[in-house]
């Protein structure tokens, strides 16, 4: 209500102002009369009329403000009870609503009432019942302690002794159980795994066709004649000294015609001798300077030769981003044999191989072709430094650039040495076991063949339950016979099982060794 009469006060006091700034308007035109030379009567009389005039129309004025005032004051008078009418309403509908959430209220109080006391009757029940369980199951206890005690008394044993007998009987019905179970398990998980990796495996040795071995260990150089080899051999063997010396090799001279071998364990130093004494041989001047000359000339050819290999091997198989040192350690495994087996190409093998494993298993197939080149990278140096060519490999690339983990894993976990931490380190060891396994792949010496057959047949022989044991297939199965009469069938399982984890852990052997355990029943009778 104030702020209306603070406006109607406003609306009033201007109109006094408008009446005023009128009748001062009034006032300075007849100044202005009186100046230009109107009489002062008349000016008096112009002035009276004036301000009778101005007060006239300001107590008009006054009248008007005054009736808009009272106008305005009865809207908002009407406007206020309009609105006190809506809040009225608005209550009586808040009320109703309370009054309602009050009737719910109580209801539910009620119920919740209800619910309290069927709970405390159902209590009432469940201790009654408690009770009585506490009471009839003091009762079994008295009864199967004299149960207990009877049986002690009949069996005439204690109750540690019935238990520990009770024991043993389940463990050895539990364990031929469980032997069956377990066998019924892996031959189905073996069935479905064998399926996949056969496939897995044949898909990746009929896509890549590699050639059979034919690098040797031994270099040996052909000499024309007996006087050329004299003339090698020189005065107390000067040349034959001198050419050791500047090579680092053994030069051996023996009877046989027209050949003189070159030994050495390093392959680098043994291809450089024998290049050497092949351009000797060509040239006819054999002397110690000469043998100097053409070591150095054949040393630096050898390089850029190491090099080229290196060049070739990594754009064949399409490595890219190698340290130059990496690339050169590559080039060098050209002159490394394993088992006959040239390593460099070795290398490319499991390169290949392990990329087509990768893509059929849907990995990184250029991540793992980049694992498979460089694995074997350590028989480079192995041989200039102490430990396994996979530590020795993977420190070399690790301190030459290599930075994935995946490759530096598969470098010094392809056989084993330390656990794998990516999925690439399993498919190199199973490319490089491919490699290595694929016929005429690498030869093998016959007593070395024949030892590794004895120890396959020892090994199985051990078991306690195995009467025969027979390597077949050039030693990659081994058939077991044990007596019907100490194994059972459950049993056979086991007996595999553990020849084969202890072939396993105690022969090496490239690919895999299939164990075959074979118990046969036979009946006899006699009719007369």
């Amino acid at each position: 209500m104030q702020p209306v009469l603070a406006e109607l006060t406003l609306t009033a006091t201007i109109g006094i102002a408008i009446a005023a700034f009128l009748i001062g308007g009034f006032a300075g035109v007849i100044l202005i009369r009186l100046l230009t030379g109107g009489t002062i009567r008349a000016a008096r009389r112009d002035a009276e009329n004036l301000r009778q005039k101005a007060i006239a129309e300001a107590e008009a004025a006054q009248r008007k403000a005054e009736l808009e005032i009272e106008r305005m004051l009865v809207e908002r008078r009407e406007a206020l009870e309009h609105e006190l009418d809506d809040a009225r309403q608005q209550i009586k509908k808040d009320q109703g609503r309370l009054q309602n959430r009050e009737d719910t209220l109580d209801r539910k109080m009620e119920q919740l009432s209800n619910r309290e006391s069927k709970l405390d009757t159902r209590d009432s029940r469940i201790s009654d019942r408690e009770s009585e369980l506490d009471g009839r199951e003091k009762e079994l206890d008295e009864s199967r302690s004299q149960a207990v005690k009877r049986l002690s008394e009949i069996s005439q044993l204690s109750i540690d002794d019935a238990r520990a007998q009770l024991m043993d009987e389940v463990r050895l019905a539990s364990e031929h159980e469980a032997a069956g179970l377990r066998r019924s398990i892996l031959e189905q998980a073996e069935a479905s795994a064998r399926n996949d990796s056969r496939e897995i495996t044949l898909m990746a040795i009929q896509r890549y066709a590699a050639e059979h071995v034919a690098d040797s260990t031994v270099r040996s150089v052909k000499i024309p004649s007996d006087d050329l080899k004299g003339r090698i051999i020189g005065r107390e063997g000067r040349n034959i000294r001198a050419l050791e010396r500047a090579t680092g090799v053994d030069v051996l001279v023996d009877d046989t015609p027209g050949v003189i071998a070159v030994s050495c364990f390093d392959p680098i130093r043994r291809a450089i001798a024998g290049e050497a004494l092949q351009k000797l041989v060509a040239d006819g001047r054999v002397h110690p300077t000469r043998i100097e000359e053409v070591v150095e000339s054949v040393r630096k050819d050898m390089q850029d030769r190491i090099r080229k290999h290196g060049n070739e091997a990594i754009m064949e198989a399409e490595i890219r981003g190698l340290n130059p040192k990496i690339i050169e350690a590559m080039g060098k495994l050209h002159f490394r044999t394993s088992y006959g087996q040239n390593v460099l190409r070795h290398s490319m093998e499991v390169a290949y191989l392990s990329q087509i494993i990768a893509d059929q298993l849907g990995l990184d197939g250029e991540l793992a072709r980049r694992c498979g080149f460089l694995h074997d990278i350590g028989k480079a140096m192995d041989h200039e430094m102490e430990g396994g060519h996979p530590a020795i490999g993977m420190e070399f690339c690790s301190r030459n650039g290599e930075k994935s983990e995946a490759v530096l894993n598969a470098i010094g976990g392809h056989h084993g040495d330390i656990p794998a931490t990516t999925a690439y380190t399993p498919i190199v060891m199973a490319a490089d076991a491919v490699s290595g396994a694929r016929p005429g792949a690498r030869r093998e010496s016959m007593e070395m063949y024949v030892k590794r057959l004895e120890q396959l047949e020892g090994l199985a022989t051990e078991i306690a339950e195995v009467t025969e044991a027979h390597a077949i297939q050039a030693g990659r199965e081994v058939r077991v016979i044990v007596d019907a009469h100490k194994a059972d069938d459950d049993m056979s399982f086991l007996i595999a099982e553990k020849i084969a984890k202890r072939v396993e852990e105690e022969m090496t052997f490239p690919g895999e060794i299939k164990v075959t355990v074979l118990r046969e029943v036979r009946a006899e009778a006699t009719a007369r």
